[in-house]
């Protein structure tokens, strides 16, 4: 089950690069999450605060015209980066290995950020609406899911 949420974390940050990992921020401040030592950092205040102001940018940004694909370069190397480090927390807090949280999370992310984005623009297509309104839908799932994953105890 822990990988399961692993791999789903690195979806969340294939769909919103800094959103899982704010969450998992909140989850080690709030205790919900256990982390080692050298994991336990992103716990303290000021990061689960930088963490989120950046998550809300990025929110932000995502809906401006000039914002580059989610599979660009850029996008994608923060995506696995970032992805591989929510999953490393999360299955180290869940008592699993960090490398192997590392690597489902990345394959998650690699798997987020492609199909996000063909879910994304096939919508729009498809339902005839704004970006805007897709991308909002977008958001609170990677926002909502996010926090659910992380708050879950077993």
């Amino acid at each position: 089950m822990t990988f399961f949420l692993v791999f789903l974390i690195g979806v969340l940050t294939g769909l919103r690069s800094l959103t899982p990992v704010a969450a998992t921020a909140w989850a080690t401040h709030l205790g919900w999450l256990k982390l080692p030592r050298l994991l336990a950092w992103i716990g303290n205040t000021p990061a689960a605060v930088i963490f989120t102001v950046l998550a809300l940018l990025e929110l932000i940004s995502d809906k401006l015209p000039k914002t580059p694909s989610r599979t660009a370069p850029p996008g994608l190397i923060a995506r696995i980066l970032l992805g591989g480090f929510a999953g490393a927390c999360l299955a180290t807090g869940r008592g699993e290995g960090v490398i192997l949280g590392i690597l489902i999370a990345v394959v998650g992310a690699l798997v987020g950020a492609f199909a996000g984005y063909q879910l994304r623009t096939r919508s729009v297509k498809a339902l005839r609406v704004p970006d805007f309104v897709i991308a909002l839908v977008e958001d609170l799932v990677a926002i909502g899911c996010s926090f659910w994953i992380v708050s879950l105890r077993f």
